[in-house]
């Protein structure tokens, strides 16, 4: 009873560990994302200048993707994971010190490369932890960075009211994320699953992999759309006022952080497969509700399904190719995570392209056959889950 009571106290402490380091990485890009604005200022940047600056961060992330799953496999998730949760921090203070722009385009590449290896090794982390349990938890960790973000626009929000230069407030924030990782990286998983040492760290991805990509891919790209479009389509299609134009983005993002802490428990009940099928369901229906009825409160409600849909895609997927039998688990979620972040970075100009060329709600209409992608692809997921 005793040795029970002290495995449960490990389990405990590993998955709190490693929520931890979701939170990190959540406050830490969020904090940034929240300071934009600023920095567009100091450097006195256009939209078209901050674009290209932009750009730099989404090209550190693919470079990153590769070298990420090697590290991770190589070293361990653990190891890669602490010195990500004290580098990727220190990544964002030293974008608050850039004295220029060059400098500044070579900060943000750094940025994206290290929050990259900071996601590939939290999530590697958190399969390992997830087997331990014998259960879904992989959708509360990702809550647990959608929680993050909220917080760190919130202490975002108060660092602008008081005028709080950008440096300030990126060394806080620095120094809050040192502090968690200071109080919680003995407890992470010491090791990962062992791996055949045989087993080629750059294999071809085989389709059970590439199908999940696919899932993640369907999945991210609507996310970038919400992400990117939603205010404009309140204020263009749904005719919002001024006031209310976020709405739609509230909506979605309170149901995808929601949803990714309740989403553990269907899938213990319904199974892997039947949750991606109702995510799919849900994305495609709550895109239809807000093209086929463009009013307030039911294009409200349709980006509420959306945020449901969306939510725990992405958790359930890289969970899936942490298990599997034919890569080392860093390097299929890194191949998961290289083709699904296509997506999320291909979905919003697509839907500017296509909205240019035809109208806004015949692109969101496109996107809604993606959802559909996601319940077909689903049952090729449940295969995979099935064979672990």
């Amino acid at each position: 009873m005793k040795d029970l009571t002290v495995n449960l106290n490990l389990k405990r402490a590993h998955r709190i560990a490693a929520s931890v380091f979701f939170f990190i990485a959540g406050l830490t890009y969020s904090s940034w994302a929240c300071r934009i604005h600023d920095i567009k200022a100091a450097f006195s940047l256009n939209n078209a200048a901050l674009g290209g600056v932009l750009f730099a961060l989404p090209v550190g992330l693919m470079v990153s993707l590769p070298i990420s799953g090697w590290l991770v496999t190589r070293i361990g998730s653990g190891k890669v994971l602490i010195s990500a949760g004290l580098l990727f921090p220190l990544m964002l203070v030293t974008i608050g010190l850039a004295p220029g722009i060059w400098q500044l385009v070579l900060l943000l590449f750094c940025f994206g490369f290290m929050n990259n290896v900071f996601e590939i090794s939290m999530n590697t982390q958190a399969v390992g932890i997830e087997a331990l349990y014998g259960r879904s938890i992989m959708a509360s960790f990702h809550g647990l960075w959608s929680l993050a973000g909220f917080a760190g626009v919130g202490i975002g929000t108060i660092a602008i009211s008081l005028d709080m230069p950008v440096l300030p407030h990126f060394l806080l924030i620095c120094a809050i994320c040192w502090l968690l990782v200071l109080f919680s990286y003995k407890y992470l998983l010491p090791a990962d699953e062992q791996q055949d040492d045989a087993q080629p760290l750059f294999a071809r991805p085989d389709n059970s992999i590439l199908k999940l990509g696919l899932i993640a891919f369907s999945s991210l790209v609507t996310e970038g759309t919400m992400f990117d479009w939603s205010g404009i389509y309140f204020q263009k299609i749904v005719g919002a006022p001024e006031h209310l134009t976020t709405a739609g983005y509230i909506a979605f993002m309170s149901t995808m952080a929601g949803g990714r802490f309740i989403a553990d428990r269907f899938v213990t009940r319904l199974g892997t497969k039947r949750v991606l099928q109702m995510s799919g369901i849900m994305t495609t229906s709550g895109l239809l509700i807000a093209i086929f009825l463009p009013w307030l409160v039911t294009a409200t409600i349709g980006f509420l399904l959306i945020g449901f849909g969306v939510s725990s895609v992405v958790p359930l997927v890289l969970a899936l190719a942490g298990k599997s039998k034919t890569m080392a688990p860093g390097v299929a979620i890194a191949a998961v995570s290289t083709v699904g972040f296509l997506g999320f970075l291909l979905g919003p100009p697509m839907i500017g392209f296509i909205s240019e060329a035809t109208s806004l709600r015949w692109s969101f209409a496109i996107i809604a056959l993606l959802g559909t992608g996601i319940v077909l692809l689903a049952s090729q997921a449940g295969k995979i889950s099935d064979e672990q």
